[in-house]
């Protein structure tokens, strides 16, 4: 059986929206962004870091994003639809896309801390400039990337690629905007049109999150 601890909004958005483009059947604990629930000592002992996303199956735990994609796709894609193995022509572009989305959300995950949790007296104008323009340029490699001709990241076609790269571009939209992307700007409403993204947006399983409700 496998578990996904997760939390609206948050990188966890890749690996449940890659669990529905699989097909997967799957648990899914949804968790407050709160310290209380993710600091926990029952979830500390699923993530060492209380973070999320974590995938546990069949026991074993997995965590960070690009792991856990890799993984997935590699056990549950014997066809390949979505992930590229070894010996594929595309395998290293795959991983260097699939890694490039941690880059991309870092920046997006530094302005989240100065948003929600970091008290308001204490948030630094300076950091907030700083991390908007770091995301600003990562950001510029994808639509550069996107500018030469792709509709996806790869060009074969859709991958477990664009459910990270498409949703750190989706979270990253919600502080720098997208209007100096175009090709971006496209690509996102591809992505947000596709029935795995609309069923992993509007999935509100609730179940007991250690350390509390969530």
């Amino acid at each position: 059986m496998i578990t996904l601890y997760h939390s609206t909004r948050s990188r966890s958005m890749r690996s449940l929206w890659l669990l529905n483009e699989l097909g997967l059947d799957f648990e899914l604990v949804t968790m407050p962004l709160e310290m209380k629930i993710l600091r926990a000592p029952e979830y500390l002992a699923v993530h060492p870091l209380g973070r999320v996303p974590c995938l546990v199956d069949d026991g074993r735990p997995i965590f960070e994003s690009g792991a856990i994609a890799q993984y997935l796709c590699e056990t549950y894609d014997p066809e390949h639809r979505l992930g590229r193995p070894p010996g594929h022509p595309e395998r290293a572009e795959f991983l260097q896309w699939i890694h490039f989305a941690e880059t991309i959300a870092v920046h997006g995950a530094s302005l989240v801390q100065q948003r929600v949790f970091i008290a308001e007296n204490e948030r630094s104008p300076a950091v907030h400039k700083l991390e908007s323009k770091r995301l600003e340029k990562a950001v510029g490699v994808v639509e550069r990337h996107l500018a030469t001709g792709f509709e996806h990241m790869l060009a074969s076609g859709f991958s477990a690629v664009d459910t990270s790269i498409g949703w750190s571009c989706i979270l990253g939209r919600t502080f720098i905007g997208l209007d100096a992307f175009p090709h971006i700007r496209a690509y996102v409403g591809r992505m947000e049109a596709r029935p795995a993204f609309q069923a992993a947006l509007a999935d509100t399983r609730l179940a007991q999150a250690p350390g509390g409700s969530g």
